[in-house]
């Protein structure tokens, strides 16, 4: 049995891969490649890659190589990625999600460049949030809260008041750092303690409330019983 636990929120942040955006085919192709370029164990690559910017993922495995080479890279794999949109599809949930969202503030705050969030959204038939945190409205990558918290401002609200859905330990690092709550989205974000946890979208419903805050059902899987 799955009891659902209830979050008030005046405005929703939401990450883009694996959150509501389902990449994991290209990002295993892009860093399956790159590693084999480094000599690295693509495997272990594969562990570090979720959450962060790529030159930040770059310095994390490789840290006495020289930026610039990580920046480079990063720019060539945003490009690779962009083009290759195969096997790109919404999160199970999310276009339901997305639309129930349509006029209640929400906004987009993703590791990715504004090039490659136009397409994986695009690709995923999902809505462009109004609002939209990119790669290029940043200077720290997560875990680093700077997204979340220029999200939140751009909305108007404290961050508080806010509610993240995230997939990875450094977005949800981030969440918590910003003094938010976090809704984990996939089994991956179980062992990184978000909030809350679901395995999809279809677990989560959104309420608009006549006062103006937003009511969060959902599905919590830490509470489901044989």
């Amino acid at each position: 049995m799955t009891a659902t636990t209830t979050l008030t929120a005046r405005a929703l942040l939401l990450d883009m891969d694996s959150t509501i955006v389902n990449s994991e085919a290209v990002v295993e192709r892009c860093w399956r490649r790159w590693a084999a370029e480094q000599g690295l164990d693509a495997d272990e690559v594969l562990k570090v890659v979720h959450g962060r910017q790529g030159w930040a993922t770059m310095a994390a495995l490789l840290p006495d190589r020289p930026m610039e080479r990580n920046l480079a890279d990063n720019r060539r794999m945003l490009e690779q990625e962009t083009a290759d949109t195969d096997g790109v599809v919404p999160v199970p949930g999310a276009p339901a999600f997305m639309a129930a969202l349509a006029g209640l503030p929400h906004a987009l705050v993703t590791s990715a460049d504004v090039p490659l969030s136009d397409a994986r959204m695009g690709a995923a038939g999902l809505p462009m949030p109004a609002v939209r945190i990119t790669a290029e409205s940043v200077s720290a990558s997560k875990p680093d809260p700077e997204g979340f918290l220029k999200g939140a401002a751009e909305l108007g609200f404290a961050p508080e008041d806010c509610l993240v859905f995230e997939d990875s330990e450094a977005g949800i690092e981030a969440g918590r750092a910003a003094g938010m709550r976090v809704v984990g989205v996939g089994d991956r974000a179980a062992a990184f303690a978000p909030t809350v946890q679901v395995h999809d979208l279809t677990q989560v419903r959104v309420e608009a409330r006549p006062d103006g805050t937003l009511a969060v059902h959902v599905a919590d899987v830490a509470t489901e019983t044989a």
